[in-house]
């Protein structure tokens, strides 16, 4: 596949799949958007924008259906999105996507508050995954490359839930797309 095709390809599924919910007031599309916004204002790198756009792109090719956590299952979206997209981008993009969930989870260990400003979505999501981390996951997970990131990422997963928020179109992430393409 070309550079070209993929990064239409990523574009296409996002709007003909990212109309859906997810539990939370905005749909999958939205929330990306936003997401890669807030690391945008916050100076992130570019692979971190990416990772921030990307981060629930595993819910639009898990093809298990918007209703999943309602369902009692955990489609794993984090796994399932960053192996595809490892297939097309470099570490610095897939790892954090692969790690956000699991920031959610050691953020409900080390941080007192954090659970309490979790969406009721995100709680709920949270149960399906794991809970939060026992004192030997934190010990693990913090030894993992890219953890720090994947913190990031997860603090700008929390952020971008804003209803009707204006944010930049996901036509202008094509170009940064197409720069970091690899392995392809």
């Amino acid at each position: 596949m070309t550079m070209n095709n993929l990064v239409g390809e990523i574009i296409a599924t996002f709007h003909s799949e990212g109309q859906q919910s997810y539990g939370e007031r905005i749909t999958i599309l939205e929330h990306s958007l936003q997401s890669a916004w807030f690391a945008q204002q916050d100076g992130a790198s570019e692979t971190l924008v990416l990772a921030a756009l990307l981060h629930d792109y595993g819910h639009l090719i898990h093809r298990l259906g918007e209703d999943i956590a309602d369902r009692g299952v955990d489609a794993a979206h984090e796994e399932i999105g960053a192996n595809f997209l490892a297939q097309h981008f470099p570490d610095e993009i897939t790892e954090p996507i692969r790690l956000h969930v699991a920031a959610k989870r050691h953020l409900c260990t080390t941080d007192p508050d954090y659970l309490g400003q979790l969406s009721e979505a995100s709680v709920q999501s949270l149960a399906l995954q794991g809970g939060p981390m026992t004192d030997a996951e934190v010990r693990i997970w913090q030894g993992k490359p890219h953890f720090e990131d994947g913190l990031k990422l997860r603090s700008y997963d929390d952020e971008g839930k804003v209803p009707e928020l204006e944010v930049p179109e996901l036509e202008t992430y094509r170009a940064l797309l197409e720069k970091h393409l690899s392995n392809s």
